[in-house]
């Protein structure tokens, strides 16, 4: 195979956190390459979530970039998972952590305990007393172990947007990248079908070799001039618009975003440093954006205070190749899934970082076909949360209804339902790179989706729980206290 030498020169049209992360792990990747990115000064950075998955982690650990130097000047905490509230109503809650090394000691024992009680027995299998990130959310601990603990723990962050944005900004800027804070007014495509170059507004134009489409929604050069099709997910994902309403924050530092089911959606509570973040993911098909805003003012008990909020659109779906003649899509302008798992970013990378290897291969077919699959089954675990929901009302009775379900999700669920093992079915369909039989386990039992208690036979545990308690409590007590953990300095390993 013949390896293609990496792109001559770059220029990625919007910078935000998608465009900058191009642009640094470019930058790190082809040290030779000629970048800039072009970012108008008058569009400002969409910011639906502000909560990440591990992935994050290890993209400032690549690029060198310790948690002491950036988590301070993004307002940013440390997120053990998210906890989900209310998406069932005779279940209150349940906690999805992040996975660790950790979890290797217990998610057997639930893998049996989930099975045994789908099968009818009554045993206790509600996710949160199964592994540790659960129990450091519910102690207030951040996720970050003295250096004789021998377990990694995975662990997302929280974070303000528009301010990582900057710190990847000025890490690009050290690595010779440039920067024009213009406007393009037009995309010129070639007879070729290449985009030649892309016109700017005081008349100028910028050439490249690659051009990455980091504009947002707007799609300016993969939707726009190139014509990409969108494949939209609106069918089984209903969730359309978004309220965001930021308060100050509260008395404690929590480790986990918060996802709170409402009328028509979920509320997500996001604690930063300075500030929590608040918003509301609805579909506008079952509620106005003005009642959307009242509900959420009640929820938060901010209906008479005098705190302006922001509406937002979401355009669900993704383009049909990321990678079109000598563009790559990435961000909004790439696609969306809304951000109930704070997947969004986790894509961008995953689209950078397997484009620089496909590139030097020419595997453009491959890489594309991969991306793709990448977001459906992203999709398929958000869709779950809601096909899967126990809830009462107009939206939710929809949801729980919705047919239009792919073939892996549907295997997944007659697996759970039908009492065999999940993990087989994922590892037959190679799903397990975009969540793992842990993950998929959690989101079942946290529903309740068991038989009926009534039905449920007498039978002695399967696992023994209190042993997981005991490993479970003392691994806790190598945590500290989340209000302290962000002025830590030391970074892990």
């Amino acid at each position: 195979m013949t390896t293609q030498p990496p792109p001559a020169s770059i220029a990625i049209l919007g910078g935000g956190t998608a465009g900058w992360m191009a642009a640094c792990l470019m930058a790190r990747a082809w040290p030779s390459t000629r970048i800039t990115v072009i970012e108008s000064p008058e569009i400002g950075i969409v910011g639906v979530g502000e909560g990440s998955t591990p992935q994050l982690k290890a993209l400032f650990d690549t690029l060198g970039i310790a948690e002491a130097d950036w988590m301070p000047a993004a307002d940013a905490t440390y997120k053990a998972g998210i906890a989900f509230h209310g998406w069932a109503d005779d279940t209150p809650s349940y906690f999805h952590p992040f996975a660790g090394q950790i979890d290797l000691h217990t998610q057997g024992a639930f893998f049996a305990s989930t099975r045994a009680r789908r099968l009818g027995a009554d045993v206790g299998a509600h996710p949160d007393r199964f592994f540790l990130n659960a129990r450091l959310a519910a102690a207030g601990r951040a996720p970050l172990a003295a250096a004789n603990f021998p377990f990694r723990i995975g662990y997302g962050y929280h974070f303000d947007a528009h301010k990582v944005g900057a710190v990847l900004r000025d890490h690009a800027l050290t690595r010779g990248v440039g920067h024009l804070p213009r406007r393009v007014t037009e995309v010129v495509v070639g007879d070729d079908g290449n985009v030649a170059r892309l016109m700017l507004d005081a008349g100028d134009a910028v050439t490249a070799e690659l051009f990455v489409d980091a504009s947002g929604f707007r799609s300016v050069i993969a939707q726009g001039a190139l014509c990409v099709p969108f494949r939209s997910f609106a069918n089984n994902l209903f969730a359309d618009r978004a309220v965001v309403l930021p308060t100050p924050r509260g008395e404690t530092l929590p480790v986990q975003t918060k996802a709170t089911a409402l009328s028509a959606g979920w509320a997500w509570d996001i604690p930063l440093t300075t500030r929590t973040g608040n918003g509301y993911v609805y579909s506008s098909r079952h509620l106005s954006a003005d009642a959307a805003e009242t509900e959420l003012r009640a929820h938060l008990r901010l209906l008479d205070a005098d705190v302006a909020a922001r509406h937002l659109t979401m355009k669900v779906g993704r383009v049909e190749t990321s990678w079109t003649a000598n563009c790559l899509a990435i961000g909004l302008a790439q696609g969306f899934i809304e951000p109930l798992e704070a997947t969004a970013l986790h894509i961008v990378q995953a689209t950078i970082e397997d484009f620089i290897a496909a590139q030097s291969k020419g595997e453009r077919d491959t890489f594309n076909a991969a991306i793709a699959r990448r977001y459906e089954g992203i999709r398929d675990y958000i869709v779950a949360h809601y096909r899967l929901n126990r809830r009462r009302g107009a939206f939710w009775l929809e949801n729980a209804a919705n047919g239009d379900l792919s073939d892996d999700l549907k295997a997944i669920m007659t697996a759970w339902f039908t009492g065999r093992d999940v993990a087989e079915v994922i590892a037959a369909r190679d799903l397990a790179g975009y969540y793992a039989p842990m993950s998929w386990e959690v989101l079942f039992a946290g529903y309740g989706h068991f038989p009926d208690a009534a039905r449920l036979r007498s039978s002695p545990p399967v696992a023994d729980l209190g042993a997981v308690d005991v490993f479970l409590d003392g691994c806790l007590l190598n945590f500290p206290d989340h209000q302290a953990a962000p002025d830590r300095t030391r970074r892990m390993p």
